[in-house]
């Protein structure tokens, strides 16, 4: 019943860097006001042609936000592309907001623990949960998103609110529950975003604000594709059982150090070190990736070492950053780990361990923070509305950060 799934190979959804280059010049003539007029029209599977489809690869930084946002604005100007570039920052807030916020993860986590607990105990709600998951709840936009979700590792965003709207509020269930189980099909998932999207969508994010799914709505969005009926008319917002902190400082980490060679360590978190100058210049002495359990993560990964080795040819690759690994760094002379910035989630939970054994093997852990987080992320401590406000500053002619 908990068992996770492994999301579908590369298709549609790009996570290598030539194919999500190739996605990105192919939708740049409608990054505009195109985009702004069709966006929340859902399609349906295979038909996602009003919207980037770039999500997985911006979520593993196959691609960067920078990059995109400085495309869509050569082509459309800032103006006309406000929208596509507002929804590239939604992933920066969400992101910058858990990162102020870390307890708000354990909570989640902890929450997650009591919910599937419960399931094993009430017989019912355990049965309501197994038909949701298969697609059986007999609302017909509700299954036909969990099969699309299963079969493609991707719904439409506007999908998405529905989904987790009618998981809550329809079928009654946890929302904990329904964001782990979407995290655990989808190509794109990322722990703020979709643990975040599900606290919002419940009333949780944004006190007593909840979202409603409506039969009519979805109806005229999906094009007469579906008529769901018996929908909730009240939001009944769930208890928070997650106690939500003052925003804090960002935890402590180590910058790189441009004279002491290093080791690089390759994350689903960042894929694309290799185009950053702060690291070009270094004496990287060898190349390593975190291993992944998702087939579409390996894929990313594979992709991101031949773009690493191309860069550093002379760094020789090791099978891993665990023990062994470590003494063949240590061996080559390397006296740091340089990775990618993690983001809350299961990511950083791994680095922090592995930064905990690295002075064992006398090195430590550095983490590159980029710009556009460094600059965003100050701006992400309260409301979305806070940062949109930011978004001209931070993004200069060209659309890249300042």
């Amino acid at each position: 019943m908990l068992v996770k799934e492994t999301p579908p190979k590369q298709t549609e959804f790009p996570v290598t860097r030539d194919y999500a280059l190739q996605r990105l010049e192919e939708f740049l003539p409608a990054a505009g006001s195109q985009y702004a007029r069709l966006r929340n029209f859902d399609r349906g599977n295979g038909q996602h042609v009003h919207v980037s489809r770039l999500s997985a690869a911006l979520r593993r930084r196959v691609v960067c936000e920078a990059e995109v946002v400085a495309a869509v604005v050569a082509r459309h100007g800032i103006v006309q592309a406000e929208k596509f570039i507002s929804e590239i920052f939604w992933r920066t807030y969400w992101k910058g907001w858990l990162e102020q916020r870390p307890a708000v993860w354990t909570g989640y986590l902890d929450e997650l623990d009591k919910a599937r607990e419960q399931l094993e105990v009430d017989h019912d709600l355990s049965q309501m949960y197994e038909n949701a998951c298969a697609g059986l709840s007999e609302i017909d936009c509700f299954d036909a998103w969990v099969a699309e979700l299963k079969d493609t590792g991707y719904l439409h965003n506007w999908a998405r609110m529905q989904f987790a709207s009618i998981w809550t509020f329809t079928l009654g269930l946890r929302w904990e529950l329904g964001a782990a189980f979407m995290s655990s099909h989808l190509v794109d998932s990322d722990p703020a975003s979709n643990t975040l999207s599900w606290r919002w969508v419940a009333g949780l994010h944004t006190k007593g604000k909840a979202y409603l799914a409506d039969a009519d709505r979805i109806r005229a969005m999906t094009n007469g594709r579906f008529s769901p009926t018996g929908l909730a008319r009240r939001a009944v917002i769930p208890t928070d059982g997650i106690v939500v902190p003052p925003p804090s400082p960002l935890r402590d980490f180590r910058d790189p150090d441009p004279s002491q060679p290093a080791m690089i360590l390759i994350t689903i978190e960042d894929l694309s070190l290799e185009g950053l100058p702060a690291l070009g210049e270094m004496d990287i002495k060898a190349i390593s990736v975190l291993s992944a359990e998702y087939e579409t993560d390996r894929l990313a990964l594979n992709d991101a070492l031949k773009r690493a080795t191309n860069t550093w040819p002379r760094a020789a690759v090791l099978v891993s950053p665990e023990e062994e690994g470590l003494r063949a760094a240590k061996a080559l002379g390397c006296s740091q780990i340089v990775t990618g910035f993690a983001s809350v989630g299961p990511t950083a939970q791994r680095l922090d361990m592995l930064g905990q054994k690295a002075p064992g093997y006398g090195m430590q852990l550095a983490e590159h923070l980029r710009s556009w987080d460094q600059e965003a992320w100050p701006f992400c401590n309260k409301g979305f509305y806070a940062l949109r406000q930011k978004i001209p500053c931070l993004i200069n002619a060209t659309g890249t950060m300042r």
